[in-house]
């Protein structure tokens, strides 16, 4: 097979970009929020907390209120986002033709998110995704010290793949995903179909339809 994308290794983000699990996610984490006296809107998870790992919704807690999150915190939110996913959670439209797209040319691709491994594989398999994810192509912010926006993911995703930084490009949906891309040096795709333009602004290129992406990355 030959590779005819100009690029040796994409990268994809998860939540949002493979699977449409963020207004599930963030619906739960709002109310969620809020049934412990943190009155938070399905916007505001959105705008403080999309694209980030879970480290990052203690600290912002902590810092804005003076109080911590309880200790089970992790778990009873993952309990009730894990039994939604699988009652409710689709791939993204036009997700599946980009992945077989990428197979029959030859491309390799993985994905790395925020989310837990766990959180991962049950997304991919409530959608049918596992089977175009192998363990070899999973690469979570728990294999790392810091996550988006730091480039560590993305960097150890390149390596453990075998392809230098410059030769990959990520799909993101969130502004730290973006800033972890540019942080990496590598080029970065905005998907806006969540997430409005002007704030994936640092992206290489937007696009808003995944149908669209296998063209654009010729």
């Amino acid at each position: 097979m030959v590779n005819s994308m100009r690029y040796d290794l994409v990268i994809f983000d998860n939540d949002g970009v493979l699977v449409d699990s963020e207004p599930i996610s963030n619906r739960h984490l709002a109310a969620y929020l809020t049934e412990l006296g943190h009155p938070t809107s399905y916007e505001d998870s959105i705008r403080d907390y999309m694209g980030s790992a879970m480290h990052r919704i203690h600290d912002l807690v902590l810092e804005r209120t003076g109080r911590r999150l309880p200790e089970d915190f992790d778990d009873v939110f993952h309990a009730r986002v894990f039994a939604a996913f699988e009652r409710e959670l689709k791939a993204v439209a036009g997700v599946t033709g980009v992945l077989e797209k990428l197979t029959a040319d030859g491309v390799p691709y993985c994905v790395a998110s925020s989310g837990s491994h766990e959180r991962i594989r049950v997304g991919h398999r409530a959608t049918g995704l596992d089977r175009w994810f192998e363990d070899e192509r999973i690469f979570s912010s728990q294999d790392v010290e810091r996550g988006k926006p730091a480039p560590d993911l993305f960097l150890h995703a390149a390596e453990r793949m075998g392809v230098q930084p410059g030769r990959c490009v990520v799909v993101e949906d969130s502004p730290l995903g973006v800033q972890a891309a540019n942080a990496a040096r590598m080029d970065v795709y905005g998907f806006t179909a969540m997430t409005p333009a002007a704030k994936l602004a640092g992206a290489t290129q937007l696009f808003s339809d995944m149908g669209e992406l296998a063209d654009l990355l010729v």
